[in-house]
């Protein structure tokens, strides 16, 4: 009894899905046929002014702002490649370009490595990026390389004697004309010594 009952479950199982299946196809309906149509494609050639890279270059860095050390790569622009131009510094040396991908969508190349094409603004270069941190010195380490001299006594300063410059007093005319001059009294003594030898020598004949 109990076999029967299963077989005729069994049974009672095929059918029902064999008519689920039936309705669901029925449902469903033919496939609709996919248009064959061909669809647009949006190129990405930029409208307006367009700055081209120069083919002397392979590729030519994209700065976030208008200075080679003040602010960092962002990206980079191959030979021959469009790029939409927004501005340019008051200077004229560097273009603000439209690049996707950066924060704000802009960035800025240097003026001499690529072609303008179209007239464009002056803008404002950005601000510089401030370092995120700040460089402290240690006081304790900066202690050990500061030496202190000590200080020296400067020499003192002895004044000289004072300077003695002697003085020639001219004597009084009148002792001049009563004086006997030096040069009368030794022609005196020469005349009297050769008048003794004179005298010695006619004693010895």
């Amino acid at each position: 009894m109990r076999k029967l009952f299963s077989v005729i479950c069994l049974l009672f199982l095929l059918v029902a899905s064999v008519f689920i299946g039936r309705s669901l196809r029925v449902q469903a309906g033919p496939l609709q046929q996919q248009p064959t149509g061909s669809i647009p494609t949006v190129t990405s050639s930029p409208v307006g002014p367009v700055v081209i890279v120069t083919s002397e270059y392979d590729q030519i860095n994209v700065r976030a702002g208008p200075d080679n050390t003040l602010y960092p790569i962002v990206g980079v622009l191959v030979a021959g490649q469009r790029v939409p131009a927004l501005g340019r510094t008051p200077g004229g040396n560097w273009v603000q370009i439209e690049y996707p991908g950066v924060p704000g969508g802009t960035a800025w190349v240097y003026a001499y490595l690529v072609r303008l094409e179209g007239n464009i603004p002056i803008v404002e270069p950005p601000p510089t990026p401030t370092p995120r941190v700040t460089p402290t010195i240690d006081p304790t380490l900066a202690a050990q390389f500061i030496i202190e001299l000590a200080p020296t006594r400067l020499p003192t300063y002895t004044p000289p004697p004072p300077l003695v410059i002697p003085t020639f007093t001219e004597a009084p005319v009148g002792q001049l004309s009563a004086s006997v001059p030096m040069g009368l009294v030794i022609v005196g003594m020469a005349v009297v010594g050769l008048f003794g030898m004179m005298i010695s020598f006619l004693r010895g004949r």
